[in-house]
């Protein structure tokens, strides 16, 4: 069976919450992707809002099933791992038990699931790594340090059961190593799998808006402040205040969360306090379509999350020939060419402003570096390129090798 490369497997992939999200577009392409290469692919989760997702889970591409959406997301808006764990335990367990075997398993973010899937021995297990979650997760009392501790060492033994672990970034796989170290002495080395893109989607942009657009869910490590500060500061130099231009803040929004609603409201309050409420227009949740349409009438996007560990929206702006204004740190610059895509800069208003106002100036230069973006994403981070990447991984897993 494993001997040819175009062989049919039986796949599942069981992800968290399939909402709205870059892990959420990763792990949609990635079906999409493998389904196109002949394989049977079927999504299980937790939770799955069918009028908050991505659009391909009700394509009929490939079945989404839903297990433990009736178990608690958290307890008083405490013990959110914990919580996760128990759903994702409750899918791996459905997997196991109510369905036949499949060849190969595709997890992320919550490793947990690894051994439990491994207790059939024909199934291989690929756990794609974000970002460690103990990174992520706050320490900062002895309570949680105490309520973290497990879970740690848990999050680090079940990662290093998966017979492969990709990550997202070059960033990720040097976190990975110096946060695991007991993997990363024990031989365990994350290989490279970048998300992408699916570039077809973005045609040529319309007449460009004097608007900056930021895409990102209303999240606080999202770093949306800074968006609003440089955008004030560069209204502040002269000429810039005559000027039409705007700010556009859009991205996934869940009344669930109240992070998202405390988020937003900070946000708005941080336009009025810095007088630009009525340049600035908050988008929550928009449709995919919609998100397209703003990235083709914006002049650039900007992007402002520091030592992210990937992040798909500077792709889908460069897909839709968009320069991208990002933090100097993390993911982006693997991603954004300083100066030629875009400009990577110091996470303050400052330098976000200056790189705005270079805009502002001469927008030629915007449509120019826009050429390029599309240019530098279609050869290195197109669903295809990240198909046929992900699908070889995934039979050399079957074959027995690690890479």
């Amino acid at each position: 069976m494993a001997n040819k490369e175009n062989t049919k497997l039986k796949i599942a992939i069981i992800h968290p919450d399939l909402g709205i999200g870059g892990a959420e577009r990763l792990i949609v392409d990635a079906a999409m992707e493998l389904a196109s290469h002949g394989h049977n692919v079927h999504i299980f989760t937790s939770h799955h809002d069918k009028n908050r997702c991505f659009e391909e889970t009700l394509s009929g591409v490939f079945p989404v099933t839903v297990y433990g959406d009736f178990l608690p997301r958290h307890i008083l808006y405490r013990f959110h791992a914990v919580c996760a764990y128990l759903r994702c335990i409750f899918v791996a367990f459905c997997v196991l038990f109510m369905w036949p075997s499949f060849d190969v398993v595709l997890a992320d973010q919550v490793s947990i699931v690894v051994p439990l899937l491994k207790l059939k021995k024909s199934i291989k297990v690929v756990f794609y790594c974000h970002f460690p979650d103990l990174l992520l997760a706050k320490h900062t009392t002895l309570l949680r340090k105490i309520y973290r501790k497990p879970i740690d060492i848990i999050e680090e033994r079940t990662t290093g059961m998966s017979d492969l672990v990709l990550v997202n970034s070059k960033f990720t796989a040097s976190t990975f190593a110096n946060t695991f170290k007991h993997l990363n002495a024990g031989g365990v080395h994350p290989s490279v799998l970048y998300p992408a893109v699916n570039v077809d989607q973005f045609g040529e942009p319309h007449a460009s808006k004097m608007n900056f657009l930021s895409i990102n869910r209303f999240e606080r490590k999202k770093n949306i402040d800074l968006a609003i500060s440089a955008f004030a500061r560069l209204l502040k130099v002269e000429g810039n205040e005559e000027n039409d231009v705007t700010l556009t803040i859009a991205g996934g929004y869940d009344t669930r969360l109240r992070e998202n609603v405390e988020y937003l409201e900070e946000l708005k309050f941080l336009a009025q306090k810095e007088g630009v409420t009525d340049r600035v227009t908050f988008v929550t949740s928009c449709s995919t379509s919609e998100r397209n349409t703003l990235l083709s009438e914006c002049l650039c996007v900007l992007y402002t999350p520091q030592d992210e560990h990937f992040g798909i929206v500077p792709l889908e702006a460069m897909a839709a020939y968009k320069p991208v204004i990002a933090c100097d740190s993390g993911g982006p610059t693997e991603t954004i060419k300083h100066e030629v895509t875009g400009f990577l800069c110091d996470p303050n208003p400052q330098e976000f402003s200056l790189a705005m106002g270079k805009l502002i100036q001469d927008p030629n230069l915007a449509g120019k570096m826009g050429k390029e973006a599309r240019r530098h994403v279609i050869e290195s981070f197109s669903t295809k390129v990240f198909g046929q990447r992900l699908n070889r991984y995934i039979i050399g897993v079957v074959r027995g090798k690690s890479d």
